[in-house]
């Protein structure tokens, strides 16, 4: 096992690396002097510009300024605005938020989805199986900012269900209407996914075979068809949880929570490459991780996958 989580964690070190150089390229590799950008129409004089652009490494070859990046990024620092901010700082607080509504949009996802696509599994071609699959139809085709604004006049503002906006609330009440928009779309997937896999599986020669036995039906679909099931469904959801968290931009617009995707669009506006490359780099490590965790949870839920 920890052969293979270190074997793992080389792996992940050259896609860290190219993920990071391409999305630092991208960045920095932009039209215009972001310098230049902080003092608007007025003009800059010649020694105050070199000298910032000196600072900020911004005289350097690109493969240089990226070389210098991850430098920092080795010693934990992800480096400064060209304000003088630390993006560590400025990030931190960021993070929380961000994390809070992505956890909450993932348990629900989690939660819902895979009891909706066990429930329509279960009854293929019924009603139930049909109501699932409009369903998740319908959420999946209505845009995001559609759900969103419609569910806080719904459910915010006319029945006053769950606030309507900011973090005064606290987790999880502030986070239950935007984390519910915001995994709709990953619970839909979700529903479907265990819906055609647990399907298929209860037709497999090995279902047949615990039936034969005369297991109960809880024990066949729970410890073998639906175990199995999940297999699929495991990797969407650790691939997702690094959408949620990079993928909320939209969400904190429309219920004005400030969090790293907010943080992240007005960076892009303002020019602060730093700021993007930083939030960037720790969401690709997100990414790497819940990649990881995916694989090892393959062995819990298939005992036939070893890690040797």
């Amino acid at each position: 096992m920890w052969r293979y989580v270190l074997r793992r964690l080389l792996q992940a070190v050259p896609v860290f690396i190219g993920t990071t150089l391409l999305i630092y390229v991208m960045v920095f590799a932009l039209p215009g002097d972001p310098i230049q950008a902080l003092a608007g129409d007025k003009p800059v004089p010649d020694n105050v510009l070199h000298e910032l652009r000196d600072r900020y490494n911004l005289n350097d070859p690109l493969l240089v300024q990226y070389a210098k990046y991850m430098w920092g990024l080795a010693q934990g620092d992800l480096g400064e605005n060209y304000t003088g901010q630390s993006v560590s700082e400025m990030l931190s607080g960021r993070w929380t938020v961000t994390a809070q509504l992505a956890l909450t949009a993932w348990v629900f996802e989690l939660a819902i989805g895979i009891a909706l696509g066990t429930w329509a599994g279960l009854r293929r071609g019924k009603l139930a199986d049909t109501l699932v699959l409009g369903g998740t139809t319908l959420v999946i085709a209505v845009p995001v900012f559609v759900l969103g604004y419609t569910a806080q006049l719904l459910f915010g503002l006319h029945w006053q269900i769950f606030p309507t906006a900011g973090t005064d609330e606290g987790w999880p009440v502030s986070y239950l209407l935007p984390g519910i928009v915001l995994g709709s779309l990953g619970l839909s997937y979700v529903a479907r996914l265990t819906r055609t896999s647990l399907a298929e599986n209860l037709r497999a020669d090995y279902v047949r075979t615990a039936n034969a036995k005369g297991l109960s039906r809880a024990r066949v679909v729970g410890r073998h068809a639906l175990r199995n099931s999940l297999i699929p469904v495991v990797t969407y959801l650790g691939v997702d949880f690094g959408n949620l968290m990079g993928g909320a931009v939209v969400t904190e617009g429309i219920f004005n929570l400030p969090g790293i995707g907010q943080q992240v669009f007005q960076s892009i506006q303002l020019k602060e490459g730093p700021v993007v490359v930083g939030a960037v780099t720790v969401l690709v490590l997100i990414f790497l991780l819940a990649n990881l965790v995916v694989d090892l949870l393959y062995g819990v839920l298939d005992p036939r996958i070893r890690y040797e």
